[in-house]
């Protein structure tokens, strides 16, 4: 993923090795994928080894999608955040990646949480995959995919971590 550079307040962590370094004994990670309509989440265990769906929060209003963020992040003891970032397949950053970096810098300016942000290509696709291959129904998927995706991403970044 990106390179880290010096921690100061406020800043994103580009490097989740230093992002673990950060928590609190028995703090877990909260793991979001972005979307326009929803945001998935997910949270790791606190070993930081297992990435499990947790909800999908509706988007509104900024204002309201960080009051309920922050309330997860308040009952789970949840210490810092893997943020999915839509990469484009070349490699480059469009639009969705400049409002994915805008809401995370908006969360951090309500709280200062040390984030990270994880390559989310083909998380969604991934994810859609595995739940047509279970036979789930278009409800059932429509339902699910959000915070089954924020987990893909999550397992990505915890997988990072045991490697090293």
């Amino acid at each position: 993923m990106e390179t880290a550079r010096k921690l100061t307040p406020g800043m994103p962590i580009r490097n989740p090795a230093e992002l673990a370094a950060l928590l609190g004994r028995n703090q877990r990670l909260l793991g979001l994928d972005v979307g326009t309509k929803t945001i998935g989440l997910a949270l790791s265990d606190v070993s930081l080894t297992i990435a499990t769906p947790f909800d999908t929060i509706r988007r509104t209003k900024f204002t309201q999608d960080a009051k309920e963020l922050m309330q997860v992040v308040d009952r789970q003891d949840v210490g810092g955040l893997v943020i999915g970032l839509p990469i484009s397949m070349d490699g480059s950053e469009g639009p969705r990646c400049q409002s994915t970096r805008q809401f995370a810098a908006n969360l951090l300016a309500l709280r200062d949480l040390p984030v990270a942000f994880w390559d989310e290509r083909l998380s969604t696709a991934a994810v859609t995959r595995t739940l047509l291959e279970a036979d789930a129904s278009r409800r059932r998927r429509a339902e699910v995919v959000d915070k089954m995706a924020a987990a893909y991403i999550l397992q990505g970044a915890l997988d990072a971590l045991r490697r090293g």
